[in-house]
């Protein structure tokens, strides 16, 4: 799968932008860790992630504060290794680390579909049992996740943000709308 990282470190000037590699990045502390080797005393540094526009992702990091980070789409981002980092960590943070009773629930209500739909083929009976949860794969939640607001500071609001993750949007377009806000976008397409 391929995937665009970049790094945008805070500066008196403005944005210093770099393509990044994330070959190196197995936890949320490799990534903060990264994030951290780019930034200017304590200055503000964001990471870009997007992944063959599927999902994007952004985490922000100010000095040794705990990372911040945004999601585009939970569910696609928890089908890669660097998109699971990020969905984990925020869906333990959220508290939201039990949807393992909501795939419960929802194994139920098929087992409950199923008892009713006897009579129905084999064939059709082992095609729902095949579905994935409503939550999303692996029961993350379908959606944007984590910190909206992350860039108010910079003139990107949480509706902003969220409007750029809803559906139908581009993960690719909303990170260089992302950019523009923030004062870099030509900078961050030169290293696209």
């Amino acid at each position: 799968m391929a995937y665009f990282a970049a790094v945008l470190a805070r500066t008196g000037a403005g944005w210093d932008v770099s393509e990044t590699e994330l070959d190196d990045v197995e936890t949320l502390a490799d990534l903060t860790d990264l994030a951290r080797e780019a930034a200017e005393d304590e200055d503000t540094v964001l990471v870009f992630i997007e992944q063959e526009d599927a999902w994007f992702a952004v985490l922000r990091i100010d000095g040794e504060d705990d990372p911040r980070i945004f999601v585009s789409d939970a569910a696609a981002a928890a089908r890669s290794s660097y998109g699971a980092v990020l969905t984990d960590e925020l869906i333990e943070q959220d508290g939201e680390a039990d949807f393992d009773d909501l795939d419960g629930l929802v194994a139920g209500l098929d087992a409950d579909d199923e008892a009713e739909d006897e009579d129905e083929a084999d064939g059709a009976a082992a095609a729902a049992d095949d579905e994935e949860p409503a939550g999303g794969r692996g029961g993350n939640p379908v959606g944007p996740i984590g910190d909206s607001e992350l860039l108010t500071e910079f003139g990107m609001t949480a509706a902003d943000l969220l409007e750029l993750a809803g559906e139908g949007a581009a993960p690719g377009d909303a990170l260089g709308e992302i950019a523009e806000a923030l004062g870099c976008g030509e900078v961050l397409e030169a290293v696209r």
